[in-house]
């Protein structure tokens, strides 16, 4: 004998479907306003790679005979990205993390081979600057990575202008 649907009570669903309908919630969900507490945060590491950038630059002018300051360029170029990507994050403009995150990794990399360089020539000292000096690039990368600062900075966020009097008054909305 065949079942009834009258005794049936729950109804099978597909596991795919389920899957569609949350991930459409999250498409669908409102951006967050204002801007994230993570974001100054992430600008003023920004800034503190920016000053240990230069402050690199310093310590390698000091050592090199003169001539190389053309050398001397690619620091200030990477202090010009830092200080760049964390206004960028501060505005909220786009793509900014990705700018803060590239202005991060690039001294960071160079950092693990300055200390990699004196850990092999034994130069126990310099090993520990070389790595003091990694608190900057390692706490910009890790906030500029986060969702909240990459939903604050992505492309399609849209930011409403302010209405101006006279456009307020034309579309009926007092101020």
């Amino acid at each position: 004998m065949p079942s009834s649907p009258s005794r049936r009570t729950t109804t099978r669903r597909s596991p795919r479907a389920a899957a569609a309908t949350s991930s459409a919630v999250r498409r669908t969900a409102p951006p967050p306003q204002g801007r994230p507490l993570t974001a100054p945060f992430a600008a003023v590491f920004g800034l503190l790679v920016a000053a240990e950038d230069l402050h690199l630059g310093r310590l390698l002018w000091a050592g090199l005979p003169p001539g190389w300051g053309r050398h001397l360029a690619v620091s200030a170029a990477l202090a010009l990205l830092a200080v760049t990507g964390a206004a960028l994050v501060w505005l909220g403009r786009a793509r900014g993390w990705l700018v803060l995150t590239v202005a991060a990794a690039l001294p960071l990399l160079l950092l693990l081979g300055v200390a990699a360089l004196f850990g092999a020539l034994g130069d126990d000292s310099s090993v520990g600057w070389a790595l003091l000096l990694l608190v900057g690039p390692v706490g910009c990368l890790a906030l500029a990575v986060r969702r909240p600062i990459r939903q604050w900075t992505r492309p399609g966020r849209a930011t409403p202008r302010p209405l101006s009097p006279a456009r307020a008054r034309r579309d009926g909305r007092a101020r």
